[in-house]
């Protein structure tokens, strides 16, 4: 029994975003019929006219597929995806096939055009050209190809009309958010979820590799991939063409000293039978002379060089501007400018992380989507309404769980982290907002409190930023003790106080003040730098010895001296932050996912393997059973509570007390 497939269609009705299940067609009346999965596109038009039974000559202008997209290991979600020609209609029945039993039909939103009897009838006779061109294209026959594609008119339309058949096509927004998983985002071997149209055809977009060469026989998955050969192979040449023919169907360009000394042409063409295009004549190399490329070479467009750069955004995101302009020079021999290469590494994002606008209107959806499938994870989305002159347009969205961009658009990554048993950092929220203010703070340390740290006695550790300073003193006693203790980072105070006195030889006594772990230590310290001027110790002095002095925290800081571990967790958002929201919040979910099941597996085969401590824990414990072998204990009580120890080494005695967790040393209330 042939392949068929049940199409519901959907006409002047409307097209719903951000739904629950991402994209959603609506209309009064839709109407379906069952097809052959073997349907061609221009099958598939004139079926779809029959059915308007209105007695007005019709022509359908547009045709959107509700393409199901498979999300979080098994979850649908939709988006659209154009129908546009043969290569994405035999991409949808394979999506089809692939997805049936979670989605049984194929759903179609379609627009139609009214046109008059005369345009009919022109595109009629279109048709049937196309039709004899066709079998030309398809035969086995030399002479009858040949015969086919004899070029009686020899304009020059150069490439616009290359680009103006290939490219007319309305791109929706969730249609361009390629929900695949790049290697970069994580190093698991993952399904993607839009696999290539035609895996098989490798050298898409390049000739030959032995020699750079076309050859008669050549396969390519689309137009737009043998134009962009083509492209390429001329540029790199210093040569140029003309385009003689520009079809849907047929691509045929000869040089531009074409009967001048060089009798170098191409012609490539669809083959129906194959599903791809291929090079049916081919002259060999040029024979002109080949001169050092231009400035201005009418080939290389942004759209050409964006694509020859593509490979290397895709595997670093965050690659360095002089990179671009490096490569660029070595492939084409063309030194573009700063702002150039940088405009293109932004379009060569966007062709494989997805559209930077359209980003934002996918992210609502997707987020929901990870609430639904990732149970315990949580997120809130703040919106606030963003005027165009006196109409209010779509709000700006801060999001906890949300990563911020470097890239074309600017924005602020706020995080917290924390450390686990083993010292391994553990990232807990994200927010992505404007900028540091006191709005953007407070959003996300309400939704930190509220959602994840729930306990109490806990410590923050963050940098002297006013806006938090704001945030904390109105957060309701959130963030102040007994529930909470805020501690500054002391590096970021030694910073401060270099860029208020420019002292830098001071800058470390500043530093070593705050490392203070006794009271007789800080007392040192703090009189050398008032002897070098008070009014640096009146500096130090209004900051509050408990923000960031360590003798003075009881402990809260738990041993962290700075926020480095912050910085730490950069390597898992490398590369991350230049790209769109969307692929940015998914690649940090990748990245954390891959983070927290290779944790969990190395302590659950600790746990199998008889261990009872964490490796960290282990090697403390360890190293100090060798250090008590140097010292001498005396019990100071019957609880065994207070304890004197005696250093051999250094003669120091210290008194301990175990149920107040202090020595004299001061570590076991710093740490």
């Amino acid at each position: 029994m042939e392949d068929t497939a049940k199409l519901i269609v959907y006409r002047d009705g409307e097209i719903i975003r951000n739904t629950h299940e991402g994209v959603k067609f609506v209309c009064q009346n839709p109407f379906s019929f069952v097809v052959p999965c073997t349907m061609t596109f221009m099958e598939l038009q004139n079926g779809l006219c029959q059915s308007m039974e209105n007695g007005t000559l019709m022509r359908v202008s547009r045709i959107l597929y509700r393409n199901p997209v498979i999300v979080f290991g098994g979850l649908i979600q939709f988006d659209t995806m154009p129908i546009t020609d043969e290569v994405t209609m035999r991409n949808m029945f394979q999506i089809h096939r692939q997805t049936q039993m979670q989605q049984p039909q194929i759903e179609l939103y379609v627009e139609f055009e009214t046109v008059e009897a005369e345009g009919i009838q022109n595109d009629l006779e279109v048709v049937n050209d196309r039709a004899a061109v066709y079998e030309g294209m398809s035969s086995d026959s030399e002479e009858d190809f040949e015969a086919t594609y004899e070029a009686g008119d020899e304009e020059q339309d150069g490439d616009a009309g290359v680009e103006t058949a290939a490219d007319n096509v309305v791109v929706h927004p969730s249609s361009s958010q390629p929900m695949n998983v790049p290697p970069f985002m994580r190093e698991l071997d993952l399904d993607t979820m839009h696999a290539p149209e035609f895996p098989e055809y490798s050298n898409i977009g390049v000739a030959d590799p032995e020699d750079g060469e076309f050859r008669i026989g050549m396969e390519y998955s689309s137009r737009k991939s043998v134009v962009a050969a083509i492209r390429s192979y001329t540029i790199a040449r210093g040569v140029d063409y003309d385009v003689y023919e520009s079809e849907r169907q047929t691509f045929y360009a000869k040089c531009k000293m074409y009967g001048r000394g060089c009798d170098w042409l191409i012609r490539a063409s669809l083959i129906r039978k194959k599903g791809c295009w291929e090079i049916r004549r081919y002259n060999g190399r040029h024979t002109c002379t080949t001169r050092v490329i231009s400035q201005d070479h009418s080939k290389l467009d942004s759209d050409t060089v964006a694509e020859a750069i593509k490979p290397l955004v895709e595997t670093d995101p965050s690659i360095k501007v002089k990179t671009i302009i490096a490569k660029v020079q070595s492939r084409f021999n063309y030194t573009i400018s700063y702002r150039k290469a940088w405009l293109l590494k932004q379009k060569s994002i966007a062709k494989v992380f997805g559209d930077w606008e359209e980003s934002y209107q996918a992210l609502p959806w997707w987020l929901s989507v990870m609430v639904q499938k990732m149970l315990g994870s949580v997120v809130q989305i703040e919106t606030r309404p963003l005027y165009n002159g006196n109409e209010e347009a779509q709000g700006g969205i801060q999001a906890l769980q949300a990563p911020s961009s470097g890239g074309k658009y600017k924005g602020t990554l706020l995080v917290a982290v924390a450390q686990d048993g083993n010292q391994n950092i553990v990232p807990i929220a994200f927010a992505l907002v404007e900028g540091e203010t006191a709005d953007a703070w407070h959003f996300f340390l309400r939704n930190l409190r509220m959602h994840v740290v729930r306990k109490d006695g806990v410590g923050m550790i963050s940098d002297r930023h006013e806006s938090i300073r704001a945030t904390v003193n109105h957060s309701g006693g959130d963030w102040q003790p007994p529930r909470a203790w805020w501690m500054f980072r002391i590096r970021h105070i030694g910073s401060n106080f270099l860029r208020a006195f420019k002292v830098p030889h001071l800058q470390k006594l500043v530093v070593n003040i705050g490392y203070s772990r006794m009271m007789e230590e800080y007392n040192i310290n703090y009189k050398r730098l008032e002897e070098r001027g008070e009014a640096y110790a009146r500096w130090c002095d209004a900051i509050g010895l408990r923000h960031w002095v360590l003798a003075f925290d009881e402990g809260h800081r738990w041993g962290h001296m700075t926020t480095n571990f912050v910085e730490c967790i950069n390597s898992v958002l490398k590369g991350a932050r230049n790209l769109p929201v969307l692929a940015l919040v998914r690649a940090t979910y990748y990245r954390l996912n891959e983070l927290f099941t290779q944790k969990s597996a190395e302590s659950h085969e600790r746990k199998r393997a008889g261990y009872t401590y964490s490796v960290f824990a282990q090697q403390r414990i360890e190293a100090s059973m060798q250090q008590a072998g140097n010292i001498v204990v005396h019990r100071f009580d019957r609880r065994n509570e207070v304890f004197e120890v005696h250093e051999m080494t250094s003669e120091k005695v210290l008194v301990v007390d175990l149920a107040r967790r202090t020595c004299d040393c001061g570590h076991f209330q710093v740490e």
